[in-house]
């Protein structure tokens, strides 16, 4: 039994979609962050940054902080989404949704859509950046199924609840023909339907 300890953010939604994706049994545990619970001395104890997603993992009392970590973990542990073969270039691609993709559009985040009105350098330098990723990444999907290389990934699965709040952005998904493309088809995964709304059961994903 996997017990997972998140909030209903695209962090959380990651690892979700994961458990639903390997069909592994799991438990949720809510974190309430906007109450600061994710600072409480017992969760500090799991996760030493006060960060969601954390899983623990009854099967053998290990627990796994840093969602990048725990979808590494979790693909081992499956043996899926994570093959040996290509674990380079799934490496890189984690890396980047871990390094670029996640904190630069949670800038953008905070400044355009929790924020507005109180920095015009902020919200026009992570404006700026988050189109540019749109950009990069339309650009590798251009010459790539997925971001890996032909097969969906934990590099995808990582990388997809950024752009499920493209609605936040407004940059215009539609306009990025190959990101759209990639987005639409992860998008329609049961495994993804299902991870979204693994915290609200009524979630349901934002069209382009």
């Amino acid at each position: 039994m996997i017990e997972l300890y998140s909030a209903n953010t695209p962090n959380g939604w990651k690892i979700g979609i994961m458990l639903e994706e390997i069909g592994y049994q799991y438990k949720v545990t809510k974190i309430d962050i906007g109450n600061e619970e994710q600072f409480n001395t017992d969760f500090l104890k799991i996760s030493p940054f006060g960060k969601i997603p954390v899983i623990t993992d009854h099967e053998n009392n290990k627990s796994i902080f840093e969602s990048g970590a725990i979808l590494m973990y979790l693909g081992e542990k499956s043996g899926k989404f994570y093959n040996e073969k290509d674990r380079l270039v799934i490496n890189q691609w984690l890396m980047a949704q871990m390094g670029t993709v996640g904190p630069m559009i949670g800038q953008h985040h905070q400044f355009h859509h929790y924020n507005p009105g109180k920095s015009e350098f902020g919200e026009q330098r992570y404006f700026k950046i988050a189109k540019r990723i749109y950009g990069e990444l339309d650009t590798r999907l251009k010459v790539s199924k997925f971001l890996a290389g032909d097969n969906y990934t934990i590099a995808d699965i990582a990388t997809w609840p950024w752009l499920a709040r493209h609605e936040w952005h407004d940059i215009g998904l539609k306009n990025y023909q190959n990101l759209s493309r990639w987005y639409q088809e992860i998008s329609e995964r049961e495994a993804v339907i299902k991870g979204y709304a693994f915290m609200d059961k009524e979630a349901k994903i934002p069209k382009i």
